[in-house]
């Protein structure tokens, strides 16, 4: 399993993936309380459920990226919120763990929201290396410019999840 940040989940939309048929004809309330799984946003996620069907997943993935380019400051928080902090998994090494840890609790301090990242196209042996260098790097950044890469990772997030949402099994 990668190793990135997850929202409600625990790392997959809703208990089961869905195909794009069901998304589409899905209840409003269902379809919009499994976006909210792929993005923390009610607003966001009203506005797509509002806006079904979706005649492909790539219409549904370019929804996706547009409404999260119309969120208030106010959505992007609440999206955030339901983010948690990218860890390691059990078999990394302590002394791994540990600079993470405190990686997370610096960048933690200075922006006062947890750190996202999204490793999608990345394997789990990277992951460590690429978290510990992007809160590095990012933890440099100006309030609005980290606020602008936060928003970008957020949406990369998002396109993932809801592909692994809508991809049928």
């Amino acid at each position: 399993m990668p190793v990135q940040n997850r929202g409600p989940l625990s790392g997959a939309p809703a208990a089961h993936a869905w195909d794009l048929h069901r998304f589409n004809t899905a209840p409003a309330p269902e379809a919009e309380a499994a976006l909210l799984e792929c993005f923390g946003s009610h607003r966001w996620a009203q506005q797509l459920a509002a806006h079904r069907p979706y005649p492909d997943v790539e219409a549904l993935l370019a929804a996706a990226e547009e409404a999260g380019y119309d969120l208030s400051p106010t959505d992007h928080a609440q999206a955030l919120a339901a983010e948690v902090s990218p860890g390691l998994g059990p078999d990394a090494p302590h002394a791994a763990r540990l600079a993470l840890a405190a990686a997370h609790a610096e960048y933690e301090r200075a922006f006062g929201h947890v750190f996202v990242i999204c490793l999608d196209g990345y394997g789990p042996s990277e992951h460590p290396d690429q978290m510990l260098a992007a809160i590095r790097a990012r933890l440099g950044h100006e309030e609005e410019r980290e606020r602008a890469v936060t928003a970008d990772e957020m949406r990369r997030l998002a396109r993932g999840r809801i592909m692994a949402l809508v991809s049928s099994q």
